[in-house]
């Protein structure tokens, strides 16, 4: 899709469908509508909230007087004065749903109420919502519930040439970014029968492959040979082999290394320490942190940055077949350090152990791996905030920067020393789960034994990466969480 810029006054646009974005009562309207017969109206709507211009409402007017456009969206952008990305990502979202349930010729949608508070910085956001508004979880619905529409978005008859210009690359930074994002939704989304981890190795493979980026994929000989003790033991109850790919894309010249952890479960049953049936009804997104850092590094890729990032995915499955891992089972891992298993639903920081412990042994400058690892993340900050936690503290507040700029939730966690004593094993160097009290914590302090001092982050995106309800702003299933945060991290160190 090629987005277009077009200067006119909205009254002019001979579309099917344009999209105006509105304020809440005390912000109004946007100067796109002064002036012309929707002005009065909407303004009464609003002083009678009849309408509120709240994030994610949409209103229709139809064959609205003086315009040359049949159908008139009004989309709502919340209160003017706290209008942030994730607000114009959520609107964007909104706009599309309401609009891509039938095949349309064409939306034009205005930038003007966006660019008279955020500037051009809000368009990438509002852009990125409607790539993913377009995109339906749906993906074997008989008859397609979604359809992608051309887009066009309109600014004042006076914008300048350079604005112009400028908008051009926002919106197509935004598409790119956008479609990542439903890169990760639908391979977060697709059932667990058709993605077993040989089958999504290769999925990632060709897709980064046809973006030049070097990739590479192990096979479970070759995981058993790197002596990956906690990754074939989880693979082991599973009648599918684990994969292992790394991704390499090294533009930035002499530039430090970022190494990107994921996590791929393609679904976990908790193995022995069985889950209950209800538990694992959305477990086909286990692989979550793996389709970030996939998706993440092919949008860097199409977007040029100058920047070296590696990604590592752990893929496998945790099955309950008669070679599964048992509890007390001793494992020794990548890095030497033996484990003692006393959970077997405590798979995930098993697999990124064996990860994080080969990505360090490259020196990068920075690692950061993505986890849907804990239940007690969720327990502690609910379904749409991460848990951060860092061995590194202006790693971790960079970290934290790039999530405000993109519009995702974080909390930072403690990862205080007391914590490891949780982890002692009479047995083994450690034991894979920490007791019943501060469980992301201590499934926090597990992984940092394995990252051998390198500056690192670990976010637990158990609760943001899946969405169990429908609503305006998002639809039940993946959600793609942060990869518009690490890509945005991933410019500033390009600048």
């Amino acid at each position: 899709m090629t987005i277009r810029i077009i200067r006119q006054p909205l009254t002019t646009v001979d579309a099917p469908w344009v999209v105006t974005p509105i304020f809440d009562k005390e912000g109004g309207i946007a100067s796109d509508l002064r002036g012309t017969s929707i002005e009065p109206l909407a303004t009464r709507l609003l002083d009678e909230k009849e309408i509120k211009g709240s994030v994610g409402e949409t209103v229709t007017l139809y064959a609205p007087a003086g315009f040359l456009a049949p159908s008139l969206l009004l989309a709502g952008l919340g209160s003017k004065a706290k209008i942030d990305a994730r607000g114009a990502y959520a609107a964007g979202v909104a706009m599309a749903k309401r609009l891509a349930g039938k095949p349309r010729d064409r939306v034009v949608v205005s930038l003007a109420a966006v660019l008279e508070i955020g500037g051009p910085t809000l368009v990438s956001s509002l852009v990125e919502g409607i790539m993913v508004g377009m995109q339906s979880p749906g993906l074997h619905k008989a008859e397609p519930n979604r359809h992608a529409f051309p887009l066009d978005l309109i600014v004042p008859e006076g914008t300048t040439d350079a604005t112009v210009a400028e908008l051009e690359q926002i919106a197509a930074r935004g598409e790119v970014v956008g479609q990542a994002v439903n890169m990760a939704r639908m391979l977060a989304n697709t059932p667990p029968g058709e993605k077993p981890p040989v089958v999504l190795a290769e999925v990632i493979r060709k897709a980064a492959a046809d973006q030049g980026i070097d990739v590479h994929v192990w096979n479970a000989a070759k995981i058993r040979e790197e002596k990956f003790g906690g990754l074939l033991a989880v693979a082991a109850g599973s009648d599918e082999p684990p994969a292992f790919v790394t991704l390499d894309y090294l533009k930035g010249g002499d530039a430090p290394v970022l190494a990107l952890v994921g996590k791929g479960v393609t679904f976990d049953s908790g193995g022995l320490s069985l889950k209950p049936s209800a538990s694992m009804e959305d477990m086909k997104s286990d692989m979550t942190g793996a389709a970030v850092v996939a998706a993440t590094i092919l949008a860097v890729a199409r977007l040029k940055l100058p920047v070296n990032v590696k990604g590592y995915l752990a893929l496998t499955e945790n099955m309950t077949g008669g070679r599964a891992m048992k509890l007390g089972d001793v494992l020794k891992m990548r890095n030497g350090k033996t484990v003692e298993v006393l959970n077997t639903d405590a798979e995930g920081r098993l697999i990124l152990a064996d990860a994080l412990s080969y990505a360090a042994e490259s020196k990068p400058a920075r690692m950061l791996d993505l986890a849907t690892l804990t239940g007690a993340c969720i327990v502690g900050l609910g379904t749409k905030i991460a848990g951060l936690f860092s061995n590194d503290e202006p790693f971790a507040g960079e970290i934290a920067d790039a999530s405000k700029t993109a519009g995702e939730r974080i909390w930072p966690l403690p990862l205080d020393d007391d914590f490891k004593d949780a982890l002692k094993s009479s047995v083994a160097d450690m034991k894979n789960v920490g007791g019943k009290w501060g469980g992301a914590i201590t499934a926090a302090k597990f992984l940092e034994e394995f990252t051998a001092g390198i500056p690192w982050v670990h976010l637990d995106i158990a609760g943001p990466s899946w969405s169990d309800n429908e609503a305006s702003t998002r639809d039940v299933g993946g959600t793609g969480c942060f990869v518009r945060t690490l890509v945005a991290y991933l410019e500033k160190a390009a600048s």
